[in-house]
C-alpha cells in the first residue's frame, strides 16, 4: 500500500544494493568490499575518537579530516568536500549542478545510482549506449548541449577505464556544464583526474574510502573541485543535514588517508590477485574484460550467467548478477583474497565443466 506515499517516489525503482547474507557464511564477491582489513592507524584513531567526546557533535566543516585529503592530492582544503559516503556526495552533486531543463548525460551499462537520482531529483537523463566492447564512446559525450556529464572511470560493472585524453576531451567539450568524474575504483591500477582539477573549473572528482581503504562501514566519501563547486555542495548539505560525517568516521578516515604505504601495499595486492583470477577465468573460456577496478567483468558463451550465480551459491560463493538489456549475460565479481578466489575458480571449473 503506498496509499500515504509521495507522488515523487511512489513510482520510484530504488537503487537495489548487493546481498548481505545473515544466513549463512559465504565467500562474499559480490559488492566490491576490500578483503583486507583498514589501516592498523585507522583502526587506532577509530578507539581514540571513541570517548565521550562522543556526546558533541562532529566538527561540521570535516577540517582536519579535508586537510588531509587535500595534501594527499596536491590541493587546498577549500578544493575538498567530505561526505558520508561517495553516493552521498554524488546525491549532493546531482541537486547542486544540474538542473531539470537540461539533459544529464550517462552511459547506460554504468553505476545504476545514477539514473536513480536523475528520477528522483526530476532530471532528465540522456542515456549513451556505451559500445559493443562497453568502451564509452566519448564522441557522444561531447555535444556541447548538455546540463552536465557524469562519467564512471573505472567503469562499473565493466571495470574499464576511460583514458585521460578522453576526459581532457569531455571536459573541454562541456565548458558550461559541470563533468562529474566517479572515481570510486581508481586505486586499483586507474589514473586519477585528481591533477585536473587546477586546470578545469567544470570538474568534479569524487571518490571514496569504502574500495582502497577498507572503510565501506565507515561511510565516508568526498569531492575534488573548483572551490566555488565545493561550496555549491556545501550549500545542498547545510539545507539538509550539517553533520553528515560523524567523528570516528573523519578520525578513521584521515588518519588511513596518511597512511599511504599500507594503502598502497593493500590496493598493489589487490590488482595482483585481480589479474591472476582474471588469467584463471580466461583459462576456463570466460571472456574477461580489463579490468582496472576490485572486480572481473566476466562472461562464458556456454554456460547463462544466472545458472552460474545460482550454481555458485550453492557451492557457498556469492557474486553479482545484473538482470538488464545488455548484460544479463554477465557476472561481476568481486576480487576477494587469493585463497578465496581459488575457490571462485573451482566452482566455476566444475560450473563450466558439467
Amino acid at each position: 500500500m503506498k496509499k500515504y506515499w509521495s507522488r515523487r517516489i511512489r513510482d520510484m525503482v530504488p537503487y537495489v544494493p548487493g546481498e548481505q547474507p545473515k544466513d549463512r557464511v559465504f565467500i562474499k564477491l559480490n559488492t566490491n568490499e576490500n578483503p583486507y582489513p583498514p589501516s592498523p592507524k585507522a583502526l587506532e584513531a577509530l578507539r581514540e575518537a571513541a570517548d565521550d567526546r562522543l556526546r558533541l557533535y562532529p566538527d561540521p566543516e570535516c577540517a582536519a579530516l579535508r586537510a588531509a585529503i587535500a595534501a594527499a592530492h596536491g590541493l587546498s582544503p577549500e578544493q575538498v568536500f567530505a561526505g558520508n559516503g561517495s553516493d552521498e556526495v554524488l546525491a549532493f552533486c546531482f541537486q547542486a549542478f544540474f538542473d531539470p531543463d537540461r539533459p544529464v548525460c550517462f552511459a547506460d551499462i554504468t553505476y545504476t545510482f545514477y539514473a536513480v537520482y536523475a528520477e528522483y531529483f526530476g532530471l532528465t537523463p540522456r542515456l549513451i549506449p556505451l559500445g559493443e566492447d562497453f568502451s564509452l564512446p566519448v564522441t557522444a559525450f561531447c555535444a556541447g548541449d548538455s546540463g552536465g556529464v557524469v562519467v564512471a572511470t573505472p567503469n562499473a560493472p565493466t571495470g574499464l577505464e576511460v583514458p585521460r585524453a578522453d576526459l581532457i576531451r569531455i571536459l573541454e567539450s562541456n565548458p558550461q556544464a559541470v563533468v562529474l568524474v566517479d572515481e570510486a575504483y581508481i586505486d586499483f591500477g586507474g589514473t586519477s583526474a585528481d591533477n585536473l582539477v587546477d586546470q578545469y573549473d567544470n570538474l568534479v572528482v569524487v571518490r571514496t574510502l569504502s574500495k582502497g581503504h577498507g572503510l565501506a562501514g565507515m561511510r565516508v566519501g568526498y569531492a575534488l573541485g573548483h572551490p566555488d563547486l565545493m561550496a555549491a555542495l556545501q550549500c545542498v548539505r547545510d539545507s539538509i543535514n550539517s553533520y553528515t560525517v560523524d567523528r570516528a568516521a573523519q578520525a578513521a578516515a584521515a588518519a588511513s588517508i596518511a597512511d599511504t604505504a599500507y594503502f598502497e601495499a593493500q590496493a598493489a595486492k589487490v590488482s595482483a590477485t585481480r589479474d591472476r583470477a582474471a588469467a584463471q577465468l580466461r583459462a576456463l573460456g570466460f571472456d574477461v574484460t580489463d579490468s582496472k577496478a576490485n572486480f572481473l567483468f566476466a562472461h562464458h558463451p556456454k554456460v547463462a550467467a544466472k545458472t552460474l550465480l545460482d550454481g555458485l551459491r550453492e557451492r557457498g560463493v556469492l557474486v553479482r548478477w545484473f538482470d538488464r538489456p545488455r548484460i544479463s549475460d554477465h557476472l561481476r565479481i568481486s576480487v576477494g583474497t587469493d585463497a578465496e578466489m581459488d575457490a571462485l575458480y573451482d566452482a566455476l571449473k566444475e560450473l563450466t565443466e558439467e
